[in-house]
């Protein structure tokens, strides 16, 4: 039981972490552009970068927004290190 439910953490995780999804990814990078997560990976110290709230999603239901599904919100924050220092960050994806 504990095995399937972390299986189904890993499985979020990682539909959360192709963001909009495999072709808007491809879009981002035809435009020479990175996703919120590479960047974050490029400024932080290899394997320092903690995420936090990694499955946040909204509440609004104003304008039709219960219907809408955005994993992650195209938010990417949390803490890491930079050349050794501890530093907190965000960024936002396409």
């Amino acid at each position: 039981m504990a095995k399937n439910k972390l299986n189904q953490l890993r499985l979020a995780k990682e539909k959360i972490a192709e963001g909009g999804g495999k072709d808007k990814i491809e879009k981002q990078h035809k435009k020479g552009k990175l996703t919120a997560r590479e960047r974050l990976n490029l400024l932080f110290d290899e394997g320092s970068f903690v995420e936090v709230d990694t499955f946040v999603e909204h509440r609004c239901t104003n304008f039709g927004m219960e219907k809408t599904k955005s994993p992650g919100e195209g938010v990417v924050s949390g803490y890491g290190t930079v050349n050794g220092r501890l530093v907190f960050s965000y960024a936002q994806d396409f």
